[in-house]
């Protein structure tokens, strides 16, 4: 089970410390947030994980009832998820016989050279998985899910009473920092995709990533490890059902008609359809777009009518996602996945700029109350825009997490 007091790790992240709660690992473990098809263990083995196991919020081992397929063998018992190996002595795990059952180590960092799996109280040794070469992303991105979903539990304004005794210039100047950091941790992410899978691979994925919301961000990710996107070009059976059927995970319960995976992937497999070399078609629009440079003092709405966004916003709907996505979750395709891919792809100067003053996509209600409260959106010359949001978003995780 967790610990929490002791089970809390202070991490360097790009821009100083944080903590992560291993609770956040234990989450990444149960919703299979990482490439699960490539998993194997520290001795080699091969790992396809049928069931995580049920989360366990009591005494004794993190997940049980787990079952798994170990180098093909049929494996059913309990999983202990830990930071490091030595975890598992330090919490005195070893010696203790509610831990009999364990059968996988989960661990979010590899074991130092040379050290020898952990044992039960019967002395069998337990396999590991090493979590970190897996991951989709950093550990700041994930410690960053969990800290918005403690955000939402808390009184906004009281959250906000550090910055609203700020000057809205230093304001303004502060969120436009902390938006910079966002976007090089972005497309650092997007970066690592690219040089792991291909740029066309890459987009694919994160398109198919985006469209999944947070609730079905893994699935959504799981299907684009297991159909490439030359899979669903032409694609002679029906992709949305196979999807559906072969890939665990999927939440439905309560999303709207428009949020519903089936919905999702539809919306997928049409615009592939429609534009099949999507990915170059992003390429061509983002070798195309401005060179910009603005100042700081310069408005939202002035970087749009300079930049023309509204235009070249249009032609990425039309020639790239072939109308396919269209709101708030079009705009988060085009900031969270297509500008860092481009950054990410080409030394390219500008995409910053474009990507700071784009139109806000999907954000959590008290981003967007928050920026109006502090008087840094709103108005005709500061509407909301992407980085703003981010930067207050940025602020309102480093609150909770930083050290």
């Amino acid at each position: 089970m967790a610990f929490p007091e002791s089970s809390v790790a202070e991490m360097q992240g790009l821009y100083g410390p944080f903590t992560m709660h291993e609770r956040v690992v234990q989450k990444i473990w149960l919703q299979q947030d990482f490439a699960a098809t490539r998993a194997q263990l520290s001795d080699g083995r091969t790992l396809e994980i049928v069931f995580p196991g049920r989360w366990n919020l009591l005494g004794g081992p993190d997940f049980i009832h787990a079952q798994l397929r170990i180098g093909g063998r049929e494996v059913s018992g309990d999983v202990e998820v830990h930071f490091h190996a030595r975890d598992w002595r330090a919490h005195g795990h070893a010696e203790d016989a509610a831990y009999a059952q364990v059968v996988l180590h989960v661990l979010l960092f590899p074991p130092d050279a040379g050290v020898r799996p952990q044992c039960r109280a019967d002395g069998t040794e337990i396999p590991a998985l090493v979590l970190l070469p897996l991951l989709h992303r950093d550990l700041e991105e994930y410690t960053a899910d969990d800290a918005l979903e403690a955000l939402t539990a808390r009184d906004e304004w009281r959250r906000l009473e550090e910055l609203a005794n700020l000057p809205l210039d230093v304001l303004r100047a502060r969120l436009r920092e902390l938006a910079r950091q966002r976007w090089n941790a972005k497309v650092a992410t997007a970066r690592r995709r690219v040089a792991r899978l291909g740029f066309d691979a890459a987009a694919h994925h994160t398109a198919l990533e985006i469209l999944g919301y947070r609730h079905n961000r893994v699935p959504m990710l799981a299907t684009a490890e297991r159909w490439g996107i030359a899979e669903w070009r032409g694609a002679v059976d029906d992709r949305v059902a196979a999807a559906l059927a072969a890939v665990h995970g999927w939440q439905t319960h309560g999303a709207r008609p428009a949020n519903h995976p089936r919905t999702r992937l539809a919306q997928y497999r049409e615009w592939v359809a429609r534009a099949p070399d999507w990915p170059r078609r992003l390429v061509a629009w983002g070798e195309a777009l401005p060179v910009l440079a603005f100042g700081p003092d310069v408005t939202t709405a002035h970087a749009r009518r300079a930049g023309a966004f509204p235009g070249w916003r249009e032609q990425l709907s039309r020639e790239v996602v072939a109308d396919a996505v269209s709101g708030p979750r079009f705009d988060t395709l085009a900031c969270d996945g297509f500008l860092p891919l481009l950054a990410a792809a080409s030394e390219r100067p500008g995409l910053d700029e474009i990507w700071f003053h784009w139109f806000a996509g999907d954000l959590p209600d008290a981003v967007r109350r928050g920026l109006k409260s502090l008087t840094v959106t709103g108005t005709r010359e500061w509407p909301l825009c992407h980085g703003a949001a981010q930067g207050l978003l940025a602020w309102l995780i480093a609150r909770e997490f930083r050290v």
